[in-house]
């Protein structure tokens, strides 16, 4: 007989967003162990401490990391603190599931891999879009080779985030910070993420250069008029270095192109998950609002043949659902009931449950820390090529030392 495994006792850092993942972690509860909580708000410990009664709490990060009995935290924090917090954990000896971005510099990123190289520890970041229904499904179906050789794929969040830039005194959160004081692509996996896992970025390609370009900013400035008054420095363009949008085109080294589009500072209805693929034999194109569905249309097999032969059918999009039963992926046949009442499209679960598989089995998580310090070097890239007007960057290789 093996040897039984015990649970992970993990600790969740940043009560706000970590409380997202106690579904996770309740239905998971033979794998994993909710043990403490760090936050610096006394009244959301409060609320955890009452929902968990025998969890302790903790409101300096330090003294949680000298904690025996903490395996693992849970870095649910403002994102410029991602990659300092998870160096420190390691070097305690725990293992880091991080929030996204991994980290916002180059330099904070080559400090997090080589930490990770040196401790064995497990690192994971926790990229929930990548586990989303539709996107494990496309990944499914573009490792069997559905739609032939990809050539190009799209990406794009927008999401109006502007009540969470301030607080209501109008002082900046860390949100309104980052949308203060840099311009270029500053929220790029949720975008990014899912599209690398299908073209297979870190496996068998990998990015070679990019470009970023931002429009002006004008959404700032009129939503802080309105809300504090022209009075507010928030009014006037000029406090705002970040543009409303934000557009980057990455090519990888087997002439993949990837184009992403970040704006969350826009009034418009939401499209936080838009996705699109082209490859030579069929295509991708996600739903563009709630009253649609993801489409494909796929070579031989979907309705219609591509391009205008006098006489034929021409090509029709079709449901993607359609080819549900084929190609859903085998996570989400086993998890379904319990990945659908999870956030954000059922991520939030299957962070979780790929993290603690991870430091159980002792194997490299889906999400490591060469995906996410890659993907997340989009931020500080992003702001070099807009400083120089456009100018394309090269990509650190980040599995090589400096």
């Amino acid at each position: 007989m093996g040897v039984e495994l015990k649970p992970v006792n993990i600790a969740v850092v940043g009560g706000r967003r970590g409380s997202s993942f106690n579904h996770a972690l309740s239905v998971l509860s033979d794998r994993v162990a909710l043990t403490a909580v760090c936050e610096l708000r006394e009244d959301m410990l409060d609320r955890w401490k009452e929902q968990f009664p025998c969890i302790r709490t903790y409101r300096d990060y330090d003294l949680l990391l000298e904690d025996p009995d903490v395996d693992a935290v849970l870095l649910a924090t403002p994102l410029a603190m991602h990659a300092k917090q998870a160096v420190r954990a390691l070097k305690a000896g725990k293992h880091v599931l991080s929030e996204v971005i991994a980290a916002h510099t180059l330099e904070d990123a080559w400090e997090l891999v080589e930490t990770v190289e040196q401790t064995g520890l497990t690192y994971m970041m926790a990229e929930n879009y990548c586990f989303m229904r539709p996107n494990m499904m496309i990944q499914n179906m573009v490792r069997q080779g559905v739609f032939g050789d990809i050539t190009f794929v799209e990406g794009a969040y927008v999401h109006d985030c502007r009540k969470l830039t301030h607080y209501p005194d109008g002082e900046l959160t860390w949100r309104g910070e980052l949308q203060r004081s840099l311009n270029g692509m500053n929220y790029p996996t949720h975008s990014l993420g899912p599209l690398a896992k299908w073209i297979g970025i870190n496996e068998t390609d990998s990015f070679d250069y990019m470009t970023t370009y931002t429009t002006r900013n004008g959404s700032m400035p009129k939503y802080f008029a309105e809300q504090f008054g022209e009075s507010h420095p928030g009014a006037k363009s000029d406090y705002w270095r970040q543009g409303d949008s934000a557009v980057t085109t990455i090519r990888t080294k087997k002439g993949v192109v990837i184009s992403l589009r970040l704006d969350w500072v826009s009034g418009r209805p939401h499209n936080m998950t838009h996705y699109g693929l082209q490859g030579t034999r069929g295509a991708y194109l996600v739903a563009r609002h709630d009253g649609e569905e993801p489409l494909v249309w796929i070579e031989g097999r979907s309705p219609g043949e591509s391009g205008d032969t006098p006489g034929k059918v021409h090509a029709k999009w079709e449901s993607l659902q359609a080819h549900r039963d084929e190609y859903e992926h085998p996570l989400w046949r086993k998890w379904l009931s319990e990945a659908e009442k999870a956030g954000h499209g059922g991520g939030d679960f299957f962070v979780i449950d790929e993290f603690v598989g991870a430091i159980r089995e002792k194997r490299r998580p889906a999400i490591d820390v060469y995906d996410a310090v890659l993907w997340s070097s989009v931020f500080p890239l992003s702001v070099e090529s807009v400083g120089a007007n456009g100018k394309a960057v090269r990509f650190p290789d980040f599995k090589k030392r400096k």
